[in-house]
């Protein structure tokens, strides 16, 4: 959803009268983009939660492609109410109305297609009976919306002063700073560390690593410690749990995920049934709190139309399939043959 189209919903809106007053009604025609684009807590997505949790939506109508002069794009008619029959209140009418399509006798541009007449009255007639079939679902507000967690995992590195993991001190930027000879002095007192030994606790080896710089008479400041441990480390499922100063586990941001939970479900539960049995040393971030209802994890809504209406033709018989590539080999040998006559 560009910047064009969010601003042209939120000014449709702005007009409205309100309930009181009889209210409004608006339809909108939108390509698909404004259904789904944009996660959770993006301004996108932050549009679709205020019309849906404000039951604006009314319903959404799914039309056939080519049916403009410049675009063949899939497009949408979005229809916004702010004062909605009691039986609609709470609900979203999905319309699927792609089909519903009739080629034109001579294309106009990118405009090959148009919904005849009798269509438009089925799709009308659809939206007016607001009940459930093949082309017309109902939804409540709730199932587009969903709560987007971070899930953590513990950081495991081993650390070892081998030659290989000694050059990578040159790459680190803090030590890339220092003056020629403290730089020098600085690997020479990693150097003496057993090259041998790999330390899978990183406590053990900090120790072990400020002994040796206290031996060359070195003191180092926090950013050039950070990078020698940096430059010494490899990740290692195996090695222990790397903890804070509060001896909580440090999380590991390259293995950081998120978790999309539906949102009338408690994401605990969730992380317990769907995340937990295959990371059991997993957690969720439970400091990341959605702005506006303060709850853990950021709320996001999105309209995954197609998927609604998605039906599974299965393939075809490998029979079928093995007969038609026969055909196409002996079709390439005999063209083969042909021309080596």
């Amino acid at each position: 959803m560009d910047s064009t189209r969010k601003l042209t919903i939120k000014h449709l809106v702005s007009k409205m009268r309100p309930r009181q007053e009889g209210g409004s009604r608006i339809g909108i025609i939108l390509n698909g983009s404004p259904l789904f684009t944009g996660g959770a807590g993006s301004g996108e997505s932050e549009i679709r939660r205020y019309l849906l949790q404000h039951d604006l939506v009314e319903a959404i109508v799914g039309l056939p492609t080519d049916l403009f002069y410049n675009t063949g794009i899939a497009t949408y008619v979005w229809i916004l109410s702010n004062n909605k029959p009691a039986e609609r209140r709470g609900q979203v009418q999905l319309i699927d109305a792609t089909g519903r399509a009739s080629k034109m006798r001579k294309s106009l541009g990118s405009k090959r297609q148009f919904v005849a007449d009798r269509d438009i009255e089925e799709i009308v007639r659809l939206y007016g009976a607001f009940k459930e079939n093949e082309e017309s679902k109902l939804f409540p507000v709730e199932a587009f919306g969903y709560r987007r967690i971070t899930v953590e995992r513990p950081l495991r590195l081993n650390f070892q002063a081998s030659p290989e993991r000694l050059a990578r001190l040159d790459e680190e930027k803090s030590i890339q700073k220092l003056e020629g000879d403290e730089r020098e002095a600085l690997k020479a007192a990693c150097a003496i560390l057993d090259s041998e030994q790999r330390w899978t606790n990183r406590d053990a080896f900090i120790k072990a690593l400020n002994a040796a710089l206290k031996e060359a008479g070195l003191k180092v400041g926090a950013p050039v410690h950070k990078a020698i441990l940096n430059a010494l480390s490899e990740r290692d499922p195996e090695a222990d749990i790397c903890l804070d100063k509060k001896g909580n586990p440090e999380p590991d941001t390259g293995l950081r995920d998120n978790e999309n939970v539906p949102l009338d479900e408690s994401v605990f539960d969730y992380f317990e049934r769907e995340v937990k049995p295959h990371v059991p040393d997993a957690w969720i971030d439970e400091e990341k709190h959605d702005p506006l209802d303060g709850r853990i994890g950021i709320v996001g809504f999105e309209i995954p139309f197609n998927r609604h209406f998605y039906q599974f033709t299965p393939p075809r018989p490998l029979e079928e399939i093995d007969a038609d590539l026969k055909t196409c080999t002996d079709r390439i040998k005999q063209m083969i043959e042909e021309l080596s006559v």
